[in-house]
């Protein structure tokens, strides 16, 4: 068993995992006063950009060819755009690298907001 120290929204817990085992127990003790110094947090899993509603998604997916940070949005939804207009622009590597529209169309959706750190083929906007 290991004994991690998780902070979830300023509130402390200590939660112990049971390793070796397919059924996932995970035991969580109640909130601590304070953590333990000792013990290292354990990371935090990165939250999912927010999904675009049901009915505004479109058929063809923009997605990121390389893992970066949305530096800008270049298309608005609703636009129209020609194949090969950026779409968002993302920073790799301290260079500015356009995701560009796949075919001609319009913009559905766009999934993600200046900030934010995307992976390999995450969707980054839809198009119809």
């Amino acid at each position: 068993m290991k004994n991690y120290t998780v902070t979830v929204n300023g509130t402390v817990y200590q939660v112990t995992v049971e390793e070796g085992t397919t059924n996932g127990v995970v035991q969580a003790a109640a909130p601590a006063a304070a953590p333990a110094p000792a013990a290292a947090p354990a990371a935090a899993p990165a939250a999912a950009p927010a999904a675009a509603p049901a009915g505004a998604a479109g058929g063809v997916e923009v997605k990121a060819s390389v893992p970066g940070k949305i530096v800008r949005i270049d298309a608005a939804v609703g636009s129209s755009v020609k194949s090969g207009d950026p779409v968002v622009t993302l920073e790799a590597m301290k260079m500015e690298i356009p995701v560009v529209a796949p075919q001609d169309g319009t913009i559905a959706s766009i999934n993600v907001s200046t900030g934010d750190a995307v992976e390999n083929g995450d969707v980054l906007a839809t198009m119809n």
